[in-house]
């Protein structure tokens, strides 16, 4: 997934910040020997981590808004004409101090936060949409914007010119720019309130899953777990001040990677309780509250905007536009993937039945048993695989590999640049023609100061009018070994790296002139393609037999393990399809709810709202619970959880294109990257989607990769 944040001027729809860093004003006496007052000398204005501090961010932060509101004025005070340029181009160039602040605050926030930066988070959040307001509810600077959009035929502009003038117009509108002023006021309070929530929504989601780790009192009850792996559950309970006792942290989605290993199955039952109650188990971090304030503050701010609800408003700026299609995409999908879960399930009943285990399958026996079907279908399991799949081997050998023989790219890794923890790594990117091209950040460790998940950002977005170039960093949740053990990684997580390196790549390669429409400044529901196609490099075979090389030998994974797992891709997909629909009808259920439908019993709708969507099924539930669901409530992916299987029908007719096509080879890349990699938000998605593969996208490839196509 891509990270958004609280963002400035492009607020209203979330996309890339407006990166104006090459000409800052001199530095406010308020900001005196501050290192994020100006921009970085380090290269590509890469932040110097080692000079930021903590208490930096809230002088930067008001600075910031203060320098801007005073850009804001001097563009509606010109006593010249608006045009395109005084405007428009004077909007994108706002903002710098502010832009870098809440850039690097936000990144750190999310991949190494802390007390102090949770407190300042909770503080800015509703400043900074209260100055979001002050810019998209100024009815002068609206006037401005408006004059220009109904003369955008007379102007002659370019088509990305133009495109820039009419997606400025689109988010005046939906930031409320034709609101009343009473309106325009219970506007402001209600995006206050907004931020608020969603901030702590998301502290609360990483506090309470730190606080709900497994604590067990003996080896035995992590027996099937590596024994490196029970090793650092004893580190970790030690570190807690429990020694002698053994702790496993949970992750952010319901399915925990140990369920996979556990043969004690009252172990496996207790993890997977403590994780499907986080949020709703009362205590300080209970979320239920936050859900239901959050719910209905979204809800009023569509009503008062002119929409059904919160899902109308949203999606109309997205590629799906309406409920309706959002709605009729997922239900179709819903029962065939039900059934295949089930069918799934039957399988996994059996092998509990042959082994007399006196039990029906359930949610935290899933991963165990799949393992096992899995090994008698196609004779191998995931610990088989782990071996093949060291971490250097898959980052260096693997995606940066694919990314050479399809696009040129090269990598080299630097240890001069300063990091903000001792395990990220760093790598200049060189273009095909030798050129640098950007700056690449690998975050890949679990830290409980981390946010869960697998995420892309940008510290600098590419903008030709400002002459920046592309700082991105990928972040995983891998476990971290005890020291001297190798990082093996789950072919999840091996899918993982290749994803969310389609995230960065997407950022890498943008070529356009606007900041407003860099790398991944597209819609939601379009963002998560180019990333998913990505993820065909990983059992490509030519890459897949570059990096999947035992660590401790060397030797290649057999070809016969290797020719398994490509049979097994379809395997489980209607468990996974179910998972991820269930959270996504969820998503939807709540956001197209009216202000007056909110309900008061968190839990009691959503049992109803999966009992009614038929996706009810027990032994699957939803990849996200509600009081855990991050990527809806706190802001990012609220009414667009559906985002990932409506970019993967073009994820999967795109794969399709690049088999046709002869796969792994630089003319197919060259195109990919031409059409569509490199235009970020500069067109229409689906026009960028057509430009790419000379047609409309058809569902069938995506029916077929998740066997949902069987009558």
């Amino acid at each position: 997934m891509t990270r958004p944040h609280m963002l400035v001027i492009a607020a209203a729809v979330g996309v890339a910040f407006s990166q104006t860093v090459l000409a800052a004003p001199a530095v406010a006496p308020a900001l005196a020997g501050n290192p994020l007052a100006t921009a970085s000398t380090l290269p590509f204005h890469y932040p110097a981590f080692d000079k930021i501090k903590d208490e930096h961010f809230v002088p930067a932060f008001n600075e910031g808004m203060r320098q801007q509101l005073k850009e804001v004025d001097a563009i509606v005070n010109a006593r010249s004409m608006p045009t395109f340029e005084n405007t428009i181009v004077a909007m994108e160039k706002s903002g710098a101090l502010l832009t870098r602040v809440q850039t690097i605050f936000y990144n750190l926030q999310g991949a190494n936060t802390n007390d102090k930066l949770d407190a300042v988070d909770s503080e800015m959040s509703p400043k900074l949409a209260a100055h979001n307001d002050a810019i998209f509810l100024n009815p002068r600077l609206w006037a401005r914007v408006k004059s220009l959009y109904e003369k955008r035929d007379s102007l002659k502009l370019d088509a990305e010119s133009k495109h820039l003038l009419e997606r400025y117009h689109t988010d005046f509108i939906r930031a409320g720019a034709n609101l009343s002023a009473a309106d325009k006021d219970k506007l402001k309070v209600i995006n206050g309130d907004i931020a608020k929530l969603q901030t702590a929504f998301t502290q609360n989601v990483l506090k309470e899953t730190n606080a709900s780790s497994l604590v067990v009192d003996t080896r035995e009850e992590l027996a099937g777990m590596s024994a490196a792996a029970i090793d650092a559950a004893a580190a970790a309970a030690k570190a807690k001040g429990q020694d002698g006792k053994f702790l496993v942290a949970v992750v952010n989605t319901s399915g925990q990677p140990p369920l996979a290993e556990l043969t004690n199955r009252a172990t496996r039952e207790k993890l997977m309780a403590l994780s499907l109650s986080r949020g709703s188990r009362g205590g300080e971090f209970d979320s239920r509250e936050l859900v239901i304030k959050i719910a209905k503050a979204r809800a009023d701010k569509a009503t008062l905007l002119g929409y059904a609800n919160f899902a109308a408003y949203s999606l109309e700026d997205q590629t799906a536009h309406d409920t309706a299609s959002v709605n009729k995409l997922l239900g179709e999908l819903a029962k065939p993937a039900v059934n295949n879960a089930k069918k799934e399930a039957a399988d996994l009943q059996a092998v509990v039945d042959a082994e007399k285990g006196g039990f029906q399958i359930g949610a935290a026996d899933w991963a165990y048993y799949t393992d096992k079907v899995r090994a008698q279908r196609f004779a191998f399991d995931e610990n088989q695989l782990k071996p093949y799949f060291e971490l250097n081997n898959v980052l260096t050998n693997g995606v940066f590999y694919a990314a050479n023989k399809l696009y040129g790219l090269s990598f080299k890794e630097r240890k001069d640049l300063p990091v903000y923890n001792p395990d990220v790594r760093v790598f200049d990117v060189f273009d095909a023609d030798g050129k640098q091209l950007a700056i690449f950040i690998a975050d890949m460790y679990a830290r409980s100061n981390k946010q869960g998940g697998a995420w892309m950002n940008e510290y600098i977005s590419q903008s030709s009018l400002l002459g920046t170039h592309s700082v991105v960093a990928n972040h995983l949740n891998i476990p971290k070994p005890p020291a001297g053990e190798p990082t093996l990684l789950t072919y999840d997580e091996v899918k993982t790296a290749f994803h969310e390196f389609g995230h960065a790549l997407h950022g890498m390669f943008s070529n356009v002139k606007y900041p407003r429409f860099s790398g991944t400044s597209v819609p939601r529901d379009f963002v998560e393609y180019p990333s998913q196609v990505n993820e065909m490099w990983a059992v490509w075979p030519e890459v897949l037999s570059n990096y999947a090389k035992h660590y401790k030998t060397g030797a290649p994974m057999p070809k016969e393990l290797l020719d398994k797992v490509i049979a097994s891709k379809k395997f489980n997909h209607g468990f996974m399809t179910t998972e991820y629909l269930a959270a996504s009808l969820l998503d939807q259920r709540w956001h197209q709810l009216t202000p007056a439908q909110i309900p008061t019993d968190v839990l009691g709708f959503e049992a109803q709202s999966l009992k009614e969507m038929g996706v009810d099924f027990a032994p699957v539930p939803p990849r996200y619970r509600t009081t855990y669901f991050s990527h809806s409530f706190s802001g990012g992916y609220s009414a667009g959880y559906y985002a990932y299987l409506w970019s993967e029908k073009l994820d999967a007719d795109t794969v399709e294109w690049f088999k046709e096509n002869g796969g792994l080879q630089r003319k197919n890349g060259d195109w990919f990257r031409a059409k569509l990699l490199s235009r970020g938000g500069t067109d229409d998605a689906m026009n960028l989607f057509r430009n790419f593969r000379g047609r409309d996208p058809v569902i069938e490839p995506l029916l077929e990769r998740r066997g949902l196509n069987a009558k």
